[in-house]
């Protein structure tokens, strides 16, 4: 009976042993992967970054400008008169928008 015992002890363990090393190996390749992955996004995202947005005031209203450009590509129609002073003062500078989502919530913070 004791013998029995022991075979079964032995192969448990085994099995346990077998079975922790099939999650290592699994999550070993699980990690070289998505450092692979990582790495192409990451360079994928240096060549894809867009020009920076300027906004300023541009004739009394709040232009957007790509780039260096002194021409905006848009007009917000929000007279510029109507923001606080310290608003006035930013846009007089130029406010820097990296995305169009953070301007469309540039937009939405002046309009309200």
């Amino acid at each position: 009976m004791a013998g029995f015992f022991d075979k079964r002890v032995f192969f448990t363990l085994l099995t346990a042993a077998t079975v922790s090393g099939f999650i290592v190996i699994c999550t070993l390749g699980q990690s070289l992967h998505r450092q692979k992955v990582e790495a192409k996004i990451s360079a994928g995202i240096s060549e894809i970054t867009q020009p920076e947005r300027t906004v300023r005031e541009y004739g009394g209203r709040i232009g957007v400008f790509m780039g260096e450009s002194s021409v905006p590509y848009r007009v917000i129609d929000y007279d510029v008169s109507l923001l606080s002073d310290l608003d006035r003062q930013a846009l007089e500078k130029g406010i820097v928008i990296g995305s169009d989502y953070e301007l469309s919530r540039f937009i939405e913070d002046i309009a309200t």
